[in-house]
């Protein structure tokens, strides 16, 4: 069946990108609401934003996603990437300001609120897109594609100069509570050079390595405290391509495959399976396919205490 939270819960802290305080309240809604975000800061016109894929405006840096009016909530992917892998299909999300807040730089502080606040069961079937045929998309280096599969399977690849960092693979399925299980504590990454550049154009002003990001210098690991996992930035990379799928607009069933792809490419992605004709099709779940979808399984005990 649908889902969506018991009841309300907030988030408090800072964007990661603008630096500015907001505070994030996520409220339940009823069956086929979908996720929608609403600017409670904006006092006339349109304040809703739809989180769907197409209302992205494509950055590589995070998810953005505009309304018609050019209204914007960014940095959208850790708490799109905690819904999702809760498996909470409706709500409403009220925030104060036009930047999600990083808090720890991971999804762990959402998918904990959320499993504190509990999950209701509404009084409609879940609906979900099935991937159909073999789709794919590639900007120079990068490349990522989908293909038919029973569930949600991830895997994704990286491949850094930085020693600290280089090469790293990892592939997990989306159900059975794994998303947060061994992925959802899992903090955004960057190269010292990267945060010196983005700090210079006016970005990257909430950062707080340690705090709320993990920084790498060629072989070292200048974030005090060190790593979660020793292959945390590519769990990272998978928690924010769920995220970014989960702009389909329900679940999707199917095999993501991603190499040094980005926010950018992974919405390209969707783009063109729903441009493609055929390539996908929406389905009503039975239990037994309800079972194959992100969040089914997941239990409160098996989320990492980090948060």
């Amino acid at each position: 069946m649908q889902t969506t939270i018991k009841s309300a819960i907030s988030f408090v802290g800072r964007g990661l990108h603008t630096g500015q305080p907001a505070t994030v309240t996520i409220r339940p809604a009823g069956v086929h609401h979908g996720i929608w975000f609403s600017r409670s800061d904006v006092a006339v016109g349109d304040r809703l934003v739809p989180a769907r894929w197409d209302a992205v405006n494509r950055s590589p840096l995070c998810t953005k996603l505009e309304n018609a009016q050019g209204l914007s909530v960014s940095t959208v992917e850790h708490l799109m990437a905690a819904l999702a892998g809760c498996g909470i299909h409706n709500a409403m999300i009220e925030i104060d300001g036009p930047e999600v807040p990083i808090l720890d730089g991971s999804s762990a502080p959402f998918v904990r609120g959320i499993m504190q606040r509990g999950i209701r069961s509404l009084s409609a079937p879940v609906r979900a897109y099935e991937v159909l045929q073999n789709v794919s998309v590639r900007e120079g280096n990068a490349c990522a594609s989908l293909t038919p599969a029973e569930t949600l399977h991830i895997d994704f690849e990286i491949d850094f100069v930085d020693a600290a960092i280089g090469h790293q693979q990892k592939s997990l399925q989306m159900n059975n509570g794994s998303f947060a299980r061994e992925l959802c504590d899992s903090r955004t990454f960057c190269r010292q050079a990267d945060v010196l550049a983005m700090q210079a154009n006016g970005l990257a002003l909430g950062g707080e390595p340690g705090r709320n990001a993990v920084v790498f210098d060629g072989d070292r690991v200048l974030s005090p405290g060190g790593l979660r996992h020793a292959d945390e930035p590519v769990r990272h990379k998978m928690l924010d391509a769920l995220g970014d799928l989960a702009l389909a607009g329900a679940p999707l069933l199917g095999h993501y495959t991603g190499l040094r792809a980005g926010h950018s490419l992974t919405n390209t992605l969707l783009r063109k399976l729903f441009a493609t004709p055929g390539a996908v099709r929406m389905v009503t779940c039975d239990a037994a396919m309800a079972a194959r979808l992100p969040g089914f399984g997941l239990v409160r005990e098996e989320i990492p205490q980090v948060a």
